[in-house]
């Protein structure tokens, strides 16, 4: 193992080597450049407002980006901070001597309720210049407003909560829609649902926020001095306009819950943070005279949504009797405290100032700071300047918090973008798990970080954690580059090792039974990963050298299945006498080579299952190369063992129809030692053509020949078509076989004469039979009496040829009488052919004055005209009509040649007296006469009858009228 370590070092020396001289100049031993190119704005950027306000500002409320600003006694200014250029001012026409106490602006940025110190109210809607006086609220000073942001409107509040000095909450709606014909106050109706009391009597409310949890439950959180209070109710549903006091009647006779500490500043505020993409706040700050209450808001909680409480004291520089603090505004990770002369940023997560501004003297003392939720921006005000902070990547520490704090899980998350803060996290957190003996973890988070890898592997050796150490390799692995080939062998080759010795461990402690499976699984997961396929099977000598040496043939077996090297586990199955496990592994690949390798083995033991599996391989294996096999075994096996070689032969010729001579010269072999009958069968089967005869004739000739076959070698003669040899062979068997062989050369008379002469004398010769020898003269017409008598011997008398003798001279007689009857048929034929041809030149029609033609219906006799033996009769040219467009081409081309040439010839003269000489001068010059024009023409138009020759059954499929013409005719019949 440490030989295996070693190599892996030399393998990063290089990287290592970098490693360390980035160290030398102070780059962290992560391996990352922590170097920051410029330097970092703060979490809390200060912008002053470029504003100088005509008169002292008291006060300053923000929403969507919405700003709006109390100056003096009389002014209020409206900014669109998307418009900053367009102030809006507003005059609320005060005569008296009232200030304004505090203003409230919804989420909206639509609503303003102006709060005045002589218990008024005033309100203001952004789309309207006129202040308006909230009558129904006079006579109360009104310290806290909770809007309602799930009802609410550009136009109309909904139903709202509003708090006093006097410790009542009221339920109020305002709406600047035009409402009756008389009423015109724009406060629909203002009517108390509870009062807070401490134990005291009756407090001021503080703060008021309205918050809606699951499947419509209201939480209403409100505030005093010293307390904290919850409701929580349903309010039913399809009466959310009804407001909220059934929920605050559910407490008229208890208290709801609440937080209680027992210092007070005077007055207490609250404060929420809602993130972006969320319409409910997630967690909350409340700044009392005890330090500052902080915690979630879990809204699945049935009665009290607050969690995760702690209280964080103040910093030791703020003493509440001196500098208390004014406001606080709460962040994702921060809470803002307002002091008179600066500005404190605690963390929530640890309680400590992150962040601190110190305000100069000439700006005045700090009145007041908010937050404007939807944008972010936290605005403090003097009484003569305005600032507004900008939060910037607010995240960008809250890792090393959370690293401290133990909470691993939450700091990755925070750093997940920043790879050398994430690596510093999990360095942290795998020195922890590593502390605390949770060495899985630990090796899990080391394989993660840029830690030298050696220390690592030392670390667990030392701590004898070798299944932490195997974590560790395989995180590590599957981690390197597919470019880092070295590391990646190397790793390879030492988590085998480790593996096996594991599996050697447990192996031998039947308690640990369990685990071994469990391990044996993984070792065989990391041998079929597919990431480490290539490396395995690129050092897969190496491996099986591992395996060897620890005696693991299981998992020799199984590296080599996966390796695809069916080789090696078939050889070892045969090795260990496994071959129907060997033959198993062959039939599920189907690997040609592996069967032709093994074969030789496998059949000595289990044939007929060897048989079965090349029987289903079928065309995939060539049966040339399993002879070898067959005929090492055949020669050792039982005429019993054989069949089997026969079956699969068979198998070849019959069912693969295989045509290679050495797979039947084989198969013929078999039959000749084991199976005469088959052997018979299969050369009749063969047939007798030898250009189609897929053995060797002279292999097979000879083979039959050694084992005494003489109906094969018979057949085998006749193929070749030795006859002669054919007959003497078979008349050693059987005299029918012989005549059977005597009758094929049916074209050479001579042969088969001489053949029939020897099967005669072997009759007569050899069986001295006479009546046999006079049967083969009646098998075999080209044998006579004189043919046979040389063979027989001088003492045979002539009683046994007497009827032989007779029957040739009848059969001479019946020769001499069938050629005299043929004699006179052939003379009787030929007198009625004479006959018939002086019948036809005598031969005449007749035709009647009235006779029509049969194509034109016209008087046939006025122009020319043909007679046909059917009696139809046409004129000239209505034959020619007819009969043209059904001649071939060719016939036609010649048709109208010939109706040309007759048209050149002379007209003969009107007079009947012509010398016999003009024709003969005419035809001097080698043209045609115009009888041989007319005779060759007749020759193609009257050939036969249209209506009763092929002419008419050719045209049987034409349609009776012309497709062309169709709608003509159809137009015609209309």
């Amino acid at each position: 193992m440490a030989s295996i370590l070693d190599e892996y070092e030399d393998s990063l020396y290089r990287s290592a080597s970098v490693q360390q001289s980035r160290a030398s100049v102070g780059i962290p031993h992560s391996g990352y450049v922590n170097a920051r190119l410029e330097k970092e704005t703060p979490i809390f950027n200060k912008q002053r407002i470029d504003f100088a306000p005509p008169e002292k500002i008291n006060s300053l409320v923000v929403s969507s980006n919405q700003l709006c600003m109390s100056l003096g006694k009389d002014t209020l200014l409206r900014i669109d901070l998307g418009k900053p250029d367009e102030p809006n001012q507003v005059e609320l026409g005060r005569k008296d001597e009232a200030k304004v106490y505090k203003m409230f602006l919804d989420h909206t940025g639509s609503h303003l309720v102006i709060a005045l110190n002589t218990s008024e109210c005033l309100y203001l809607n952004r789309s309207v210049q006129k202040v308006r006086a909230l009558s129904r609220w006079k006579g109360h000073l009104i310290e806290s407003v909770g809007w309602n942001k799930f009802l609410g409107s550009e136009t109309n509040t909904g139903p709202i909560l509003v708090g006093t000095a006097q410790g009542q909450i009221y339920e109020a709606e305002i709406s600047v829609s035009e409402g009756s014909l008389f009423s015109t106050n724009p406060d629909q109706y203002f009517r108390q649902v509870y009062t807070l009391e401490e134990e005291s009597g009756p407090a001021p409310v503080c703060c008021l926020e309205i918050e809606r949890g699951l499947e419509g439950k209201f939480f209403i959180i409100a505030t005093t001095r010293k307390r904290l209070f919850q409701f929580a109710g349903k309010v039913p549903e399809g009466t959310e306009q009804q407001g909220f006091s059934s929920i605050f009647a559910m407490h008229a006779d208890h208290l709801p819950s609440f937080r209680e500490f027992p210092a007070n500043l005077g007055f207490s505020e609250i404060a929420f943070y809602t993130p972006k993409l969320r319409s409910n706040p997630r967690s909350f700050a409340w700044m009392m005279g005890n330090g500052v209450l902080y915690g979630t808001l879990d809204y699945s909680r049935p009665d009290s949504i607050l969690s995760d409480e702690r209280v964080w004291v103040y910093p030791s520089d703020i003493d509440v009797t001196v500098n208390k603090p004014i406001s606080i505004v709460l962040t994702q990770f921060h809470f803002l405290l307002l002091l008179p002369d600066r500005v404190k940023a605690v963390c929530t997560l640890n309680g400590q100032v992150v962040f601190q501004d110190l305000f100069l003297e000439k700006f005045g003392l700090l009145t007041r700071m908010i937050k404007d939720p939807t944008v972010q921006q936290i605005w403090i005000h003097t009484e003569k300047v305005v600032f507004r902070y900008h939060v910037q990547r607010e995240s960008r520490d809250v890792w090393k918090m959370y690293m401290n704090m133990n909470k691993f899980d939450l700091a990755k998350e925070y750093c997940k973008d920043r790879p050398e803060c994430l690596d510093i996290v999990l360095a942290k957190e795998a020195e922890h798990c590593f502390q605390n003996k949770r060495y899985l973890d630990s090796a899990k988070c080391y394989a993660l970080t840029q830690n030298y890898f050696e220390e690592i592997a030392l670390k667990f050796i030392e701590a004898k954690q070798e299944e932490a150490l195997m974590e560790f390799l395989l995180k590590k692995l599957s981690n390197l580059k597919p470019s880092e080939k070295t590391q990646t062998t190397l790793l390879t080759t030492w988590l085998t090792e480790l593996y096996l010795n594991w599996l050697g461990i447990l192996e031998g402690d039947p308690s640990q039974r369990n685990l071994y499976l469990d391990t044996r699984e993984k070792f065989r997961t990391f041998l079929s990963s597919p990431k480490n396929k290539d490396c395995l099977f690129n050092n897969r000598a190496s491996i099986y050298e591992l395996l060897a040496s620890h005696g693991d043939t299981e998992h020799m077996v199984y590296f080599a299945v996966i390796m695809q090297d069916y080789e090696r586990v078939v050889a070892h199955h045969c090795q260990h006498d496994e071959y129907d496990e060997a033959l198993n592994v062959l039939s599920r690949h189907r690997d040609e080579k592996l069967f032709y390798k093994f074969s030789p083995v496998l059949i000595q033991h289990i044939p007929k299952k060897v048989v079965d599996a090349w029987i289903s391989m079928g065309s995939r294996l060539d049966a040339r190369n399993l002879i070898p096999a067959l005929v090492n075994y055949s020669q050792s096996a039982s005429t019993q063992q054989i069949n089997e070689a026969i079956r699969y032969m068979e198998f070849c010729v019959y069912q693969l129809e295989e045509t290679q001579e050495a797979i039947h010269n084989y198969l013929l072999s078999l039959y000749a030692l084991c199976r005469p009958d088959s052997l018979l069968s299969y050369l009749e089967q063969a047939g007798t053509n030898p250009n189609r005869i897929r053995y060797d004739l002279k292999y097979a000739l000879r083979l039959c020949a050694e084992h005494g076959h003489h109906h094969a070698c018979v057949h085998i003669y006749k193929v070749m078509e030795l006859y002669e040899e054919a007959v003497d062979l078979a008349l050693q068997v059987d005299v029918d076989l012989a005549k059977s062989c005597a009758d094929l050369p049916e074209d050479d008379e001579e042969l088969r004469k001489k053949l029939w002469l020897k099967i005669a004398r072997h009759v007569v010769q050899e069986e001295k039979d006479v009546k046999k020898a006079m049967a083969c003269l009646s098998s075999c017409a080209l044998l006579k009496i004189e043919d046979v008598l040389p063979f027989f011997p001088d003492f045979v008398t002539i009683d046994h040829f007497k009827e032989a003798i007779c029957n040739s001279l009848e059969d001479y007689n019946k020769h001499i009488e069938e050629l005299k009857r043929e004699m006179e048929e052939a003379t009787q034929s030929a007198k009625r052919i004479r006959e018939d041809i002086q019948e036809m030149r005598n031969k005449y029609g007749s035709v009647e004055p009235q006779e029509k033609c049969a194509a034109c219906d016209f008087p046939l006799l006025n122009r020319p005209f043909y007679l046909f033996l059917c009696g139809h009769m046409f004129h000239y040219d209505c034959l020619l009509q007819a009969v043209f467009p059904n001649l071939p081409a060719y016939k036609q081309a010649k048709l109208e040649d010939l109706q040309k040439k007759l048209a050149a010839t002379s007209q003969p003269s009107k007079s009947h007296h012509r010398p016999k000489d003009t024709d003969t001068i005419s035809l001097g010059k080698g043209q045609q006469s115009r009888e041989q024009l007319k005779a060759d023409i007749d020759d193609i138009v009257a050939a036969e009858c249209v209506y009763c020759g092929e002419l008419m059954i050719r045209s049987i499929d034409k349609p009776f009228i012309d497709p062309q013409k169709y709608e003509e005719e159809m137009q015609s019949w209309l």
